[in-house]
């Protein structure tokens, strides 16, 4: 199964997706390049998420926060005491390892066998400074998570938007985390995307847990709707030991990939602890008037976090397919159409049609994102739109201008159909559709 993740990878930078970061300088362990047609699929993700949790909604509201906050913020949420990992270093290679990552009792290097260091804890953020000295009071981090800033901009927003809860804010956003190891291609990165929803409900158990409950449901099924296959989806709920000392419950979406069942998005109920810390902090009250009841309370929060970059290798994992077509091996991304980066993909036959077929390439522009391909044979241009997902080709031949018709082929089935030029953006529209 190894072998599936690394022709994923292969696949990836041969056609655009993902590339290392600083390759020309051998590269830079922890961060990656996203090419042309992995900046489009991103942003069909994240366009996805946003129009599902925000502005399919009435109960959640954006919001855009800086890389660096205010120090404070991250005393409050304890990462400057506790937000590290125990590491130990190699005396004879100089490699790094997470001491909870090698086996109970090893004293020995796993790649020399040289001797290892004792176990010391390393702080995962990126520290820097702000301002024109270097030193203790310019210290400042570049944010480990996109939610604190959310809980610092809480008052402001509930004050702006004039919502009570239950209501929510979201946010997409770099975040930063110095791993002393990180693996699995994009899955675990230092610099990485996420996709956040801070909830905010009465500190009641009942509300509490029908929302903790209502959260999971909509959140696994937007990876359903993604096109996602539900037998390789599951929803792991925290045993005890794992819990965070102030989460009310926890569970992680999961998927199957190639290396194991790994952590997609998690949802917690992490109750009032996170307003209450920055209450604590900060010395401003940020607790809500309830009029009715003429009390203050401060609200508790259902959080889901889900990573933008560990979306986009799950969708492209999940969309892997190698088929035998006429003795030779076609790779295709089977990516749902709505999430497709490229939806039509127009080929003319030859090069002496180009001028016509730049003008029908204008007239689908208008309504789909086109990509145009001229090189090659018209097999090689197939297999490539294949292994970038494009659901459809439009080939315009030398018949085309006689009959006003075109070659659409059809990702999955490689059927073909010909279709009139005329009804060419409404067949193509309905098939992105599902309609047919």
């Amino acid at each position: 199964m190894e072998d599936v993740m690394d022709k994923l990878v292969n696949l990836c930078k041969r056609r655009g997706f993902v590339y290392p970061s600083s390759e020309i300088y051998g590269g830079f362990a922890g961060f990656f390049d996203y090419g042309p047609v992995g900046v489009a699929l991103r942003k069909t993700i994240k366009d996805s998420w946003w129009k599902r949790t925000v502005e399919d909604r009435l109960d959640v509201v954006g919001i855009d926060t800086s890389i660096i906050a205010h120090p404070q913020t991250w005393v409050a949420s304890g990462h400057v005491s506790s937000f590290s990992d125990p590491m130990v270093d190699c005396m004879a290679c100089k490699q790094r390892f997470r001491a909870d990552h090698l086996p109970a009792g090893v004293s020995v290097c796993p790649s020399c066998g040289g001797t290892l260091t004792e176990p010391r804890q390393f702080n995962l953020m990126f520290e820097t400074h702000v301002g024109a000295m270097q030193d203790s009071a310019s210290v400042a981090y570049l944010r480990p998570e996109t939610c604190q800033s959310i809980f610092t901009e809480f008052k402001n927003v509930q004050a702006s938007s004039r919502l009570m809860p239950p209501f929510g804010i979201a946010q997409i956003g770099k975040s930063f985390r110095n791993e002393i190891t990180p693996r699995n291609f994009i899955f675990r990165s230092r610099e990485f995307e996420q996709m956040e929803i801070e909830f905010f409900v009465r500190p009641d158990p009942d509300d509490m847990t029908r929302w903790y409950e209502a959260w999971q449901v909509e959140r696994l099924q937007w990876f359903y709707d993604l096109g996602i296959r539900k037998e390789k989806l599951r929803v792991r709920p925290h045993a005890p030991d794992e819990l965070a000392h102030y989460a009310k419950g926890c569970v992680d979406i999961e998927y199957e990939l190639p290396t194991g069942w790994s952590e997609l998005e998690g949802i917690a109920n992490r109750s009032t602890y996170d307003l209450t810390q920055h209450m604590t902090v900060s010395g401003k009250d940020l607790r809500l008037f309830d009029a009715e009841k003429n009390e203050r309370y401060t609200p508790a929060v259902i959080e889901c976090s889900a990573g933008v970059d560990r979306t986009f290798l799950v969708v492209l994992a999940d969309a892997y397919h190698e088929e035998e077509v006429k003795g030779e091996t076609r790779v295709v991304l089977k990516l749902a159409p709505q999430i497709a980066p490229i939806k039509v993909a127009l080929l003319p036959l030859s090069k002496q049609l180009l001028e016509p077929s730049m003008a029908l390439l204008a007239a689908l522009k208008r309504q789909f994102v086109c990509d145009f391909d001229e090189s090659g044979s018209i097999g090689k241009r197939y297999r490539r739109q294949d292994e970038v997902g494009t659901p459809f080709c439009v080939t315009y031949d030398f018949e085309s201008a006689a009959d006003g018709k075109v070659t659409v082929r059809d990702r999955d089935t490689m059927q073909q159909d010909r279709v009139s030029m005329d009804a060419l953006n409404t067949y193509l529209a309905d098939r992105l559709s599902g309609k047919r």
